[in-house]
């Protein structure tokens, strides 16, 4: 029997009949939303919350992360409320209070994240074997170039003007460590844990941003045991 095609954006009914077509099992938005899927919701310009659209900009996809939430969603509510997301060029945003709500059936899954969920669970890959973790005491910080490779587009503020600002970005106790072995004008190194906190905490980056960012940028490979600590105290 030939399966039923998936629309590029589609509601979360044809996205888990789908799934249930190829894997065989049962799907509902909370599982959905378990295996690291996504969902959107599309946005039409208004003024009251002109500040989402770049110039020339009417309507854009935007991405339900905040892990609030998704977390409402998980736990069966009967709408969508955003409350932070990504504007239209992909930067993270917090959203004026009260957020936006929306029907549940606003919800949207992109395709090709749907086609990848059913490609990683029917052909799992081998598991690579895991790397040796720089000795704790070893770990001194990242450049400002990795700073701004990691972190940069995840926040609106101009982080590489905060970086060269002279002070450490949260204070003389923050994020910077130490002056670079390397000397020059702006041979600082960051503690990229520290600094992803802050970015949580004061430019309210959504977690889930971050969380994704240790797993999946190089630069901070050696930084994913601290970073994994520090959530389990935080009870994240």
């Amino acid at each position: 029997m030939t399966a039923t095609p998936l629309a590029n954006r589609a509601t979360t009914h044809e996205t888990c009949t789908w799934l249930a077509e190829q894997t065989g099992t049962p799907w509902n938005l909370a599982r959905l939303l378990e295996n690291g899927l996504t969902p959107y919701v599309w946005l039409e310009y208004s003024d009251e919350h002109a500040e989402l659209f770049a110039e020339g900009i009417t309507g854009y996809p935007a991405p339900v992360v905040f892990i609030e939430d998704t977390q409402r969603l998980a736990a069966g509510s009967d709408d969508v409320w955003l409350r932070f997301t990504r504007d239209s060029g992909s930067l993270a945003i917090q959203l004026k209070a009260p957020g936006i709500r929306m029907p549940l059936d606003a919800l949207r899954f992109f395709q090709r994240d749907v086609a990848q969920l059913a490609e990683q669970l029917l052909h799992p890959k081998e598991a690579e074997p895991e790397r040796v973790a720089a000795p704790r005491d070893s770990l001194k910080g990242i450049s400002r170039e990795e700073v701004l490779h990691a972190f940069g587009g995840l926040v609106k503020m101009d982080l590489d003007k905060a970086l060269t600002g002279g002070l450490g970005i949260f204070g003389d106790d923050g994020a910077r460590v130490r002056k670079n072995s390397r000397s020059g004008k702006h041979s600082h190194l960051w503690n990229p844990v520290t600094l992803a906190f802050g970015l949580h905490d004061v430019h309210r980056v959504p977690m889930p941003h971050l969380k994704k960012a240790f797993a999946t940028q190089p630069v901070l490979r050696a930084w994913k045991d601290a970073w994994l600590e520090s959530l389990a105290l935080l009870g994240e």
